[in-house]
């Protein structure tokens, strides 16, 4: 039920020929042989032995705090704005889509548009915060919450690029420095924007947001900090926040990702997952592991496919494998035109 689908989006430069690998720093769609496969089903085994169950609780219990220390060292420098985004998940900029159907990343023509516009966008989108009694942005028409927003890296390409006069992004971080971060950035708007500290796993804590009333949920790279335990009440519990046809869009780590083979013994805290240096956690899933879990949700299959790329530092001459996994769900609440 999940097999890779067909990606016409991203990812138009294979590699044919070996001897060319250190032509261009990445390529596309790059299989694997069945040796190196091998090979990272073995490294991964060697590193496997978990720490003890008292280790596996600190880590789990401090993750905030390791967290913040992260977004204390690094602030603002260590993510670089993901413009890709609209190429990937044009959801996030319907009409810009529409309009720039093949813009490769940033969309320079939105932006250029975009300068050209934001006087008389203020003063449309500043009622948008207003919530005489309700939540914020109760007015707005399309509604889109990135969980997990760190400093911003997501929320601001969306704000810069999406120009519908009816758009309220939310995003929420478990780390409040990141939080106060993005809020302190000075692209934060709170006509159209509504920064705030949730922690995702907690299913019991309120979002200012009822449920029914989002078109959009973005998880990058946030469900692997997660606890393996912890992520299937937290999707469900995002779930119920869309509204009926809204989409879940999320991209995260692969199993046998470079990431994940560069773990050395000690750096386990269970199968597939594990601890950082600074103390934060991440796993490595499977396609069948997040299709089971939106599934169990109530959510349907839009899109579940593997991003197998390879990386090349020219200048050292190394390649590095990535894995990414990159899904869309649908709320199945209404009847579904969607591709498969």
């Amino acid at each position: 039920t999940s097999a890779p689908s067909s990606r016409p989006q991203f990812g138009t430069r294979f590699l044919t020929d070996p001897r060319q690998v250190f032509q261009h720093n990445a390529w596309d769609n790059v299989e694997w042989t069945d040796e190196q496969e091998a090979t990272a089903k073995k490294k991964v085994l060697e590193n496997s032995q978990p720490l003890p169950p008292e280790k596996q609780e600190e880590y789990d219990s401090r993750a905030n705090e390791y967290w913040n220390g992260f977004y204390t060292i690094h602030e603002n420098r260590f993510f670089k704005d993901r413009h890709w985004l609209f190429t990937e998940f044009p959801e996030l900029a319907p009409q810009c889509s529409l309009n720039h159907e093949s813009h490769p990343g940033a969309s320079g023509a939105v932006e250029s548009q975009q300068n050209s516009q934001d006087g008389e966008q203020s003063g449309e989108h500043a009622a948008l915060s207003h919530t005489d009694g309700d939540f914020p942005g109760s007015s707005a028409t399309y509604r889109i919450l990135e969980v997990g927003c760190g400093v911003g890296n997501t929320v601001f390409p969306i704000l810069k690029t999406n120009n519908d006069p009816g758009l309220f992004v939310y995003c929420c971080d478990f780390s409040s420095t990141a939080v106060e971060l993005v809020k302190s950035n000075p692209e934060y708007d709170p006509g159209r924007c509504y920064a705030f500290v949730h922690d995702l796993s907690d299913v019991e804590a309120n979002y200012p947001i009822p449920d029914g009333t989002l078109d959009v949920i973005v998880l990058i790279f946030v469900l692997s900090a997660l606890h393996p335990k912890k992520m299937q009440a937290s999707i469900s519990r995002l779930a119920r926040l869309l509204k009926p046809g809204g989409v879940m869009l999320l991209r995260d780590y692969g199993r046998y990702d470079m990431a994940q083979l560069r773990f050395k013994k000690g750096r386990c805290l269970a199968e597939n997952f594990y601890v950082r240096g600074d103390g934060t956690q991440v796993y490595f899933f499977t396609q069948d592991e997040l299709h089971e879990l939106f599934t169990q949700a109530k959510l349907e299959k839009v899109q579940n496919l593997v991003d197998r790329r390879l990386q090349v530092n020219r200048g050292k001459q190394l390649t590095m494998y990535r894995v990414w996994i990159q899904c869309k769900k649908k709320d199945n609440k209404s009847v579904s035109n969607w591709l498969y």
